[in-house]
């Protein structure tokens, strides 16, 4: 019996060019997130003139330059970063939920993959843990997957 073709992309940032665009809001935590996304472009063969970083004043305006710099057709996947730490009032489902909405549109909208590395937690310490650049940094992860889509795009 044959098997069906299988179509998958590599994580791999040779020739590649990727965009981080990161908020400055809640800082202390995004600058681990960038440090994590930058290291593993570096250890998946990225050279660093086609590693391209903006930073944005919080997690609210993301999804306007990521979606620029998508239609610009000179990056192959973008990476978005933040930090969305809840609170005592609804401020958090709104900035957490329309960034996730507002990006996820700029991806569909170009065709250029981005990849979510915004964090939405709770409290401080939950955050400080997703981003510790000993551990599963959730910007390392993020760039991986922005590396495998566009290596899956180009295939497609």
């Amino acid at each position: 019996m044959t098997q069906p073709q299988l179509i998958e992309g590599e994580v791999g940032a040779h020739g590649r060019r990727v965009a981080i665009v990161a908020a400055r809001f809640n800082d202390f935590i995004v600058a681990s997130l960038i440090k994590g996304a930058s290291a593993a472009w570096s250890t998946h063969g990225g050279a660093p003139q086609d590693l391209l970083v903006v930073r944005v004043p919080g997690a609210f305006e993301l999804p306007v330059v990521a979606r620029k710099l998508a239609a610009g057709g000179k990056c192959d996947a973008v990476v978005a970063l933040g930090c969305v730490i809840r609170g005592d009032t609804p401020h958090f489902d709104y900035v957490a939920g329309e960034c996730a909405h507002g990006l996820q549109l700029a991806s569909l909208e170009t065709g250029v993959p981005i990849a979510f590395g915004v964090l939405t937690v709770e409290n401080r310490e939950q955050a400080l843990e997703r981003a510790a650049t000993s551990g599963a940094n959730k910007g390392g992860e993020a760039m991986e997957c922005a590396l495998e889509m566009a290596a899956l795009m180009a295939r497609l």
